[in-house]
């Protein structure tokens, strides 16, 4: 907890003064899920492979229910 107020700090202060080159804090991708169209980081759902396509889930209840369905 200290060290992460630290970094906000240390993270403002070097903001203010003019900061890092842009490029943007998160590189996340989103998708859709197929069963309930919640949007889902790509990097932190489930994921099922279905030939060359990559589906992502927001549960376990989602990507079972797809994998029934095909």
């Amino acid at each position: 907890m200290i060290a992460w107020a630290f970094w906000k700090v240390v993270g403002g202060i070097i903001e203010t003064l003019g900061g890092l080159p842009d490029k943007p804090r998160f590189q996340t991708k989103a998708a859709r899920d197929p069963v309930c169209g919640t949007w889902v980081s790509t990097r932190n759902s489930l994921a099922l492979r279905a030939g060359d396509t990559t589906h992502y889930f927001c549960s376990d209840a989602c990507r079972a229910k797809f994998a029934k369905g095909r």
